[in-house]
């Protein structure tokens, strides 16, 4: 088993993956804007390799670049299905290596999610998962009904819930989450649970939890990943969020594994990340402070965003000046808006935040000088 971390290793261990492949290439794509990975795969097809491409019906909005990417592989001898429309969404990120490695992702194959995120993923080789991954592939290639996972694999609708319960419920001592939301009743109402017994909880996320007592911080850069790590001795990595919706109604994988290195591994970089973030404001905290006028509220987000910094990072590892091929201009906006909506996202965040200080700090000082 091996650990992919981004933005650490970027595109090269996806690329080597696919020049490598003698045989068959199956990969399930969600969002796609790397123009590296279509030339690895329409090379992979010059050279012999069958090559599926398993892409989804929708992706908010995105369904123009979806349709010509399928067009574009279609043209160059790539066999291309599209996912069924029976379910809210197809999130689900992975690709398989002449049926013998998978390669389970928590990011898409999009710059924002390889060049400028947190995410992790894991590629293996244990044949039981590999062979299921198979069948969820040529299940939803073939829209058939897929039921009854095998092994460890986690897939919503089908076995998600259950698998992450069992999972959370066998925590002894230690749960650390990467989440991008958790707003799942049962799954908050287990958490506490386990905090109350006397386990440790601690989450990296994109929000607060809903209620309790629940230790949340929020990264500094972009996070796009959801892994939970128990007793130091197992982990899940999936595309699903502790939400009801990614749970029971659309199409999301994960894995369950019980690789101790790995493990080890992936709780080194959640400490390094959870010493460089801080404390996520609750909602409750947040509601008080859109009293202030929104003038104030504007100021201080317009002095917390720096906009060139970010235009210029992004249009830096989309556009390879050493790179003939033509980019997408749609592509590039793409990127630039998911951008720009993460800084002003954690912008705002950090006004109310600094508005909700000082608003204490004001109060503080009226009652003392009230008591006085």
């Amino acid at each position: 088993m091996k650990l992919l971390l981004q933005p650490d290793n970027g595109i090269k261990p996806i690329l080597d993956a696919l020049r490598k492949a003698k045989k068959i290439i199956r990969i399930l794509i969600f969002r796609f804007d790397r123009v590296e990975i279509e030339k690895a795969l329409v090379a992979a097809v010059n050279r012999g390799v069958t090559v599926q491409a398993l892409i989804a019906h929708t992706n908010q909005g995105e369904e123009k670049n979806l349709r010509r990417l399928e067009m574009r592989l279609l043209a160059e001898g790539v066999t291309v299905t599209r996912t069924a429309d029976d379910l809210v969404r197809y999130h689900g990120k992975m690709f398989i290596i002449d049926d013998k490695m998978l390669y389970l992702l928590g990011f898409n194959f999009t710059h924002m999610d390889i060049d400028l995120s947190r995410s992790l993923g894991i590629v293996t080789s244990k044949k039981s998962v590999v062979k299921e991954a198979i069948r969820l592939f040529e299940s939803d290639s073939k829209r058939r009904p897929y039921k009854n996972v095998k092994g460890d694999l986690v897939v919503s609708p089908v076995n998600a819930r259950k698998q992450l319960t069992n999972f959370i419920a066998g925590t002894k001592k230690k749960l650390l989450i990467y989440e991008m939301k958790i707003s799942d009743r049962d799954f908050l109402k287990l958490l506490q649970k386990k905090i109350s017994s006397g386990a440790e909880v601690r989450v990296l996320s994109r929000a607060s939890a809903k209620g309790g007592n629940i230790s949340v911080r929020r990264l500094p850069s972009r996070l796009h990943l959801r892994a939970i790590l128990r007793d130091g001795n197992s982990a899940f990595l999936g595309s699903q969020s502790l939400r009801k919706l990614e749970l029971e109604a659309r199409r999301e994988i994960g894995l369950i594994f019980r690789d101790k290195k790995t493990v080890k591994e992936m709780e080194a970089i959640f400490e390094k990340d959870w010493k460089r973030s801080e404390p996520v404001i609750e909602d409750t905290k947040l509601a008080s402070a859109i009293v202030v006028p929104a003038k104030k509220v504007a100021k201080e987000v317009a002095r917390q965003i720096s906009i060139k910094p970010v235009l210029e990072q992004v249009l830096d590892k989309v556009i390879d000046t050493k790179d003939s091929t033509p980019f997408e201009p749609e592509e590039v906006a793409q990127t630039v808006r998911e951008a720009f909506h993460d800084e002003v996202q954690g912008a705002v965040q950090d006004a109310l935040k600094n508005i909700v200080a000082s608003s204490a700090t004001d109060d503080t000082g009226k009652t003392a000088e009230k008591d006085k």
